[in-house]
Protein backbone atom coordinates (compact mmCIF):
# COMPACT_ATOMS: atom_id res chain seq x y z
CA UNK A 1 0.00 0.00 0.00
CA UNK A 2 2.69 2.42 0.98
CA UNK A 3 4.57 1.33 -2.25
CA UNK A 4 1.40 2.28 -4.71
CA UNK A 5 1.52 5.67 -2.80
CA UNK A 6 5.01 6.54 -2.92
CA UNK A 7 5.15 5.52 -6.64
CA UNK A 8 1.99 7.70 -7.46
CA UNK A 9 3.78 10.41 -5.65
CA UNK A 10 6.75 9.85 -7.99
CA UNK A 11 4.32 9.88 -11.40
CA UNK A 12 2.81 12.98 -10.51
CA UNK A 13 6.58 14.89 -9.89
CA UNK A 14 7.60 13.77 -12.88
CA UNK A 15 5.18 14.56 -15.13
CA UNK A 16 4.35 17.41 -13.60
CA UNK A 17 7.59 18.74 -14.34
CA UNK A 18 7.10 17.68 -18.45
CA UNK A 19 6.73 20.75 -20.39
CA UNK A 20 3.01 21.52 -21.23
CA UNK A 21 4.10 24.44 -23.90
CA UNK A 22 5.68 24.09 -26.81
CA UNK A 23 9.07 24.60 -27.61
CA UNK A 24 9.64 26.96 -30.96
CA UNK A 25 12.93 28.04 -32.06
CA UNK A 26 12.74 30.90 -34.53
CA UNK A 27 15.64 31.67 -36.60
CA UNK A 28 15.14 35.01 -39.05
CA UNK A 29 12.27 37.27 -38.60
CA UNK A 30 8.99 36.54 -36.36
CA UNK A 31 5.51 37.07 -37.72
CA UNK A 32 7.38 37.58 -41.48
CA UNK A 33 3.85 36.95 -43.38
CA UNK A 34 2.43 39.73 -41.25
CA UNK A 35 5.02 42.48 -41.62
CA UNK A 36 5.56 41.85 -45.59
CA UNK A 37 1.75 43.24 -45.43
CA UNK A 38 3.06 46.65 -44.02
CA UNK A 39 5.85 46.89 -47.39
CA UNK A 40 3.29 48.46 -50.52
CA UNK A 41 4.78 47.45 -53.94
CA UNK A 42 5.96 51.24 -55.64
CA UNK A 43 5.47 52.96 -52.48
CA UNK A 44 7.54 51.63 -49.86
CA UNK A 45 11.59 52.56 -49.63
CA UNK A 46 14.33 50.82 -48.24
CA UNK A 47 14.31 52.26 -45.17
CA UNK A 48 10.47 51.53 -44.65
CA UNK A 49 11.57 48.15 -45.51
CA UNK A 50 14.49 48.63 -42.64
CA UNK A 51 12.43 50.01 -40.29
CA UNK A 52 9.44 47.55 -40.67
CA UNK A 53 11.90 44.03 -41.44
CA UNK A 54 15.29 45.04 -40.27
CA UNK A 55 17.81 44.59 -42.29
CA UNK A 56 17.78 41.45 -44.92
CA UNK A 57 19.43 37.93 -44.06
CA UNK A 58 20.62 38.35 -47.70
CA UNK A 59 21.27 40.49 -50.88
CA UNK A 60 21.79 39.00 -53.89
CA UNK A 61 24.67 38.14 -55.31
CA UNK A 62 24.83 40.82 -58.70
CA UNK A 63 22.26 42.92 -57.75
CA UNK A 64 22.61 44.85 -54.38
CA UNK A 65 18.85 45.90 -55.13
CA UNK A 66 17.52 42.57 -54.01
CA UNK A 67 17.07 41.97 -50.30
CA UNK A 68 16.13 38.50 -48.94
CA UNK A 69 14.25 38.18 -45.90
CA UNK A 70 13.83 34.82 -43.65
CA UNK A 71 11.56 33.43 -41.02
CA UNK A 72 12.38 29.40 -40.28
CA UNK A 73 10.44 28.08 -37.31
CA UNK A 74 11.26 24.39 -35.94
CA UNK A 75 8.90 23.25 -33.41
CA UNK A 76 9.70 20.12 -31.03
CA UNK A 77 6.99 17.26 -31.65
CA UNK A 78 4.95 15.45 -29.11
CA UNK A 79 5.80 12.43 -26.88
CA UNK A 80 4.57 10.27 -29.67
CA UNK A 81 7.21 11.35 -32.04
CA UNK A 82 9.99 11.34 -29.27
CA UNK A 83 11.12 15.18 -29.59
CA UNK A 84 11.85 15.15 -33.08
CA UNK A 85 11.78 18.35 -34.19
CA UNK A 86 9.63 19.18 -37.44
CA UNK A 87 9.30 22.32 -39.84
CA UNK A 88 6.02 24.50 -38.77
CA UNK A 89 7.37 27.71 -40.69
CA UNK A 90 9.42 28.48 -43.70
CA UNK A 91 8.62 31.93 -45.12
CA UNK A 92 10.74 34.08 -47.78
CA UNK A 93 10.33 37.02 -48.51
CA UNK A 94 12.42 38.75 -51.65
CA UNK A 95 11.77 42.78 -52.71
CA UNK A 96 13.44 43.99 -55.36
CA UNK A 97 14.34 47.53 -55.46
CA UNK A 98 14.55 50.13 -58.33
CA UNK A 99 17.60 52.71 -58.74
CA UNK A 100 15.82 55.10 -56.69
CA UNK A 101 15.08 52.61 -53.49
CA UNK A 102 11.41 51.87 -54.28
CA UNK A 103 10.66 48.21 -54.00
CA UNK A 104 9.13 47.41 -57.72
CA UNK A 105 8.65 43.89 -56.84
CA UNK A 106 7.78 41.92 -53.55
CA UNK A 107 7.36 37.99 -53.50
CA UNK A 108 6.45 35.95 -50.47
CA UNK A 109 7.00 32.25 -50.37
CA UNK A 110 5.49 30.16 -47.45
CA UNK A 111 6.38 26.45 -47.13
CA UNK A 112 3.57 25.38 -49.36
CA UNK A 113 4.73 27.32 -52.13
CA UNK A 114 8.04 25.83 -52.06
CA UNK A 115 6.83 22.41 -52.28
CA UNK A 116 5.47 23.00 -55.83
CA UNK A 117 8.69 24.50 -56.96
CA UNK A 118 9.59 22.18 -59.73
CA UNK A 119 13.55 22.00 -60.45
CA UNK A 120 15.08 20.70 -63.25
CA UNK A 121 16.29 16.96 -63.66
CA UNK A 122 19.40 17.73 -66.13
CA UNK A 123 22.54 17.02 -65.22
CA UNK A 124 25.74 19.18 -65.96
CA UNK A 125 29.05 17.09 -66.78
CA UNK A 126 32.21 18.80 -65.99
CA UNK A 127 34.78 18.30 -68.61
CA UNK A 128 37.51 20.41 -66.74
CA UNK A 129 36.96 17.94 -63.84
CA UNK A 130 37.88 15.05 -65.92
CA UNK A 131 40.20 16.55 -67.86
CA UNK A 132 42.22 17.59 -64.42
CA UNK A 133 42.16 13.97 -63.36
CA UNK A 134 43.42 12.31 -66.42
CA UNK A 135 46.01 15.57 -66.60
CA UNK A 136 46.89 14.34 -62.74
CA UNK A 137 47.15 10.72 -63.31
CA UNK A 138 49.13 11.05 -66.41
CA UNK A 139 51.84 13.28 -64.63
CA UNK A 140 51.93 10.60 -61.34
CA UNK A 141 52.87 8.26 -63.94
CA UNK A 142 55.31 10.57 -65.55
CA UNK A 143 56.54 11.45 -62.13
CA UNK A 144 56.82 7.73 -60.62
CA UNK A 145 58.79 6.32 -64.35
CA UNK A 146 61.62 9.49 -63.81
CA UNK A 147 62.35 8.81 -60.27
CA UNK A 148 63.08 5.07 -61.75
CA UNK A 149 65.79 6.38 -64.05
CA UNK A 150 67.48 8.40 -61.09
Amino acid sequence: MKLKIIYCILCIIIFSSCQRTQVVSTHGISYLENREKLIILNKSNKNDAITYLGFPATKGMTNDNLWIYLERTEVKGSIFKLGKKYLKKNNILVLEFNNMGIVMNKKFYDKNKMNRIKFTENITENEIKKENFIYGFLSSVRQKMESRKK
